[in-house]
């Protein structure tokens, strides 16, 4: 019953209102999947002790200090993201691919004067983009349900409040889910003499429910870093981040009655458009210290992202169908809304062993706890919807190793990353599992590195749920595949 009562907490907000600011959303925007260079991607982003690449920017700055040489890149990518759903005993499958820029950047190095430096050999500045997450996929979700509609938990809502109220104030409480069933008519009243009890025309279920959610977007970061190297020792970076999100879901959801068991009832359709953009801030903090020759560790700090303009914009279209052929349409209000968002911090720890000039092997450990994602506003207050984050999200753990392996001019990557459940009280599963393999050429100042990166994340999906009104889970099995080619100079 508990894990039924948190699923209602996530969940009633998506129910009666298609706002966002919920603890669904602080998670999709607290959870990374870095997009960096072919060379980082190839070794599963494990590159936190090792340093030279630019991707380092956005992960442990110190990195940045191992550059002896100025660079400039480029990281073109292909993403494709695509979702297999079970629900109710039907299997479905949808994908999206995209276009993208993984990163762009420049490093210049600048060698310091011995004789003043007092053991600090260079300085290195860096400025670019890097891709934190992308939001690019379709989920096609489909099944029977014999037991119970989404009219229903609206049946369950609308009791008690008296119908003027649904009818007359199409701009207020219930502009986005209650009214538009109501003048859709698929709320009606049960005795016309008893102005707020209600009834639908789906009674019981037995209808095909069907999902298809297209979302599109990403989250990137703009960076400005700073690093030094002492000695070939000691390497010290930090990084200003300007992080930016722009989120668009479109989804269609439909209850159909597919063997005509339900009186004067054809389907009906609920329409939702939700757009969310963002900018924010953050720091980041990060060490290298070369142990031996052989051996490298590494640490760093990620301060929280603060986002304070996040706003978004989201309407509601109801559409019925009936045997008759009578048909409704009842479109909401532009709804929109501005807020804060911050982003739990981030603790790293790396440790790299360099194997002469022919191969090294890498492995990083990250702490994220995402019960620290916090809502806010000057107008209102967030309590429930933070304590719905503090209740549903515990810390978690994420493991990256990779490996590289030189002959002559070109270099062989590989990589493995896990990365555990967010979720409290065995809500939901939402581990990640990726694998990532690249080539790279190298000849003079000129580089060129391919990459393709995998990952795989189980996660229970729930068309509705309120404290009483269940629905079983949908199964949806993520699945990402990313090409990237990095084209760069170094000078």
């Amino acid at each position: 019953m508990k894990r039924y009562f948190i699923i209602a907490l996530l969940l009633i907000a998506a129910i009666l209102d298609t706002r966002g600011q919920g603890a669904v959303d602080a998670l999709r925007y607290s959870r990374l999947s870095i997009g960096g260079t072919a060379r980082y991607m190839g070794m599963s982003g494990a590159f936190g002790a090792l340093g030279g690449d630019f991707t380092v920017s956005s992960t442990n700055p110190a990195g940045l200090g191992i550059y002896s040489t100025s660079e400039m890149s480029i990281t073109p990518s292909v993403f494709i993201g695509s979702t297999e759903s079970l629900y109710n005993g039907e299997i479905n499958k949808d994908s999206r691919a995209n276009f993208a820029l993984g990163n762009a950047g420049f490093v210049m190095t600048s060698r310091l004067d011995p004789r003043t430096s007092m053991g600090w050999k260079s300085v290195q500045f860096a400025s670019g983009l890097n891709r934190l997450a992308d939001f690019n996929n379709q989920t096609l979700i489909s099944g029977f349900n014999a037991e119970n509609s989404l009219l229903d938990t609206y049946v369950q809502a609308a009791n008690g409040i008296n119908y003027w109220d649904l009818e007359e104030d199409p701009y207020g409480s219930y502009a986005f889910d209650l009214s538009p069933a109501w003048w859709t008519y698929l709320l009606d009243l049960g005795d016309t003499s008893i102005y707020n009890q209600y009834i639908s025309p789906v009674p019981g279920g037995n209808v095909q429910q069907t999902k298809a959610i297209n979302t599109r977007g990403s989250m990137n970061e703009y960076v400005f870093s700073f690093a030094a190297n002492y000695q070939d020792k000691l390497y010290l970076g930090a990084t200003f981040g300007i992080p930016f999100i722009r989120y668009y879901e479109h989804s269609v959801y439909t209850e159909s009655d597919i063997d005509g068991s339900i009186y004067d009832f054809s389907h009906f359709d609920r329409i939702e458009d939700v757009e969310t953009h963002g900018n924010g801030f953050n720091f980041k903090f990060g060490m290298i210290y070369r142990l031996t020759d052989w051996m490298r560790i590494g640490a760093s700090f990620h301060s929280p992202s603060w986002f304070s303009n996040m706003e978004d914009y989201w309407q509601v279209t109801m559409k019925s169908y009936f045997d008759n052929g009578d048909s409704y349409v009842r479109n909401s209000p532009s709804g929109n809304y501005q807020y804060d968002l911050m982003t739990p911090m981030r603790v790293q720890g790396n440790v790299g062993f360099i194997i002469g000039n022919v191969g090294l092997v890498s492995a990083d450990y990250e702490w994220v706890d995402y019960s620290m994602a916090r809502l806010s506003a000057y107008d209102y207050s967030f309590d429930e919807e933070n304590r719905t984050i503090t209740n549903s999200y515990k810390s978690g753990h994420n493991f990256r190793v990779g490996t590289e392996w030189r002959y002559n001019i070109f270099s062989f990557r590989g990589g493995v990353r896990y990365e555990t459940s967010p979720y409290d009280n065995n809500l939901n599963d939402g581990s990640l599992l990726g694998f990532s393999a690249g080539l790279g050429f190298r000849t003079g100042p000129f580089f060129m590195d391919l990459a393709y990166a995998y990952t795989s994340r189980v996660e229970d999906y729930y068309l509705y749920n309120t404290t009483d009104i269940y629905t079983n889970a949908a199964s949806n099995t993520a699945r990402t595949s990313t090409v990237l080619t990095t084209f760069g100079l170094k000078f």
